[in-house]
């Protein structure tokens, strides 16, 4: 496949760059500074804008067969960005007439599953609160993905770490998982690419953690 990847810098960026070089695709890597990427290969194009430039982002979506976004704040202070560059992003697919979308979101958007172990249970909204403004700006952006033409999926993981890639782990359509408290970047990477080709997962969230 061609992919876009927008976020491409960021820890689940650079996996799902990397994975989707080694699987075979081409890839386009949008960055504001490419200095960041360390990713090389054959099969990949660099762009580099400031994300939120309608021309730029049309050129680097313009036929390909999916875009994928890793984008999201670092850091409390960096809320709005997820929404602030998936917004033109979905604007310049519906101008290009491409539809897969798939971007990472997170699990405290997701409703408490049922069953869930007292950890979760405390921990969840404690999360929440204390990165409101960062859930609030991927809520934002999610329903922005509702509004659009495309056919988007929101994946949802708990808290990240850098274990290396397994490709081992748990999905549920629409739901969080129980007990499903971390997960590394590189499976979330992974988990999003296998979404591309999965229809189940057309306008839905999907929970991912191990």
């Amino acid at each position: 496949m061609e992919l876009t990847v927008f976020g491409a810098t960021g820890g689940i960026g650079q996996e799902i760059v990397r994975q989707a070089l080694a699987q075979g695709h081409g890839v386009t890597a949008v960055v504001r500074d490419p200095a960041r990427l360390p990713v090389t290969g054959a099969g990949l194009r660099v762009v580099t804008t400031g994300l939120t430039d309608p021309e730029p982002l049309r050129t680097a979506v313009a036929g390909r067969n999916a875009v994928l976004s890793g984008l999201g704040a670092r850091r409390r202070g960096d809320a709005g960005i997820a929404t602030r560059v998936t917004r033109p992003v979905l604007r310049a697919m519906e101008a290009e007439g491409v539809r897969r979308f798939v971007a990472v979101s997170a699990a405290p958007l997701g409703p408490v599953p049922e069953g869930e172990t007292l950890f979760g249970r405390i921990m969840t909204p404690v999360v929440s609160g204390l990165l409101r403004p960062v859930y609030d700006d991927l809520r934002e952006m999610e329903d922005e993905m509702r509004r659009s033409a495309t056919d988007w999926t929101a994946v949802r993981p708990p808290k990240l770490n850098d274990r290396p890639l397994t490709g081992v782990y748990r999905t549920a359509l629409g739901a969080n998982l129980r007990g499903g408290h971390s997960i590394g970047r590189a499976d979330v990477a992974h988990a999003m690419l296998a979404a591309i080709g999965d229809t189940s997962t057309v306008k839905q969230a999907l929970g991912v953690a191990y």
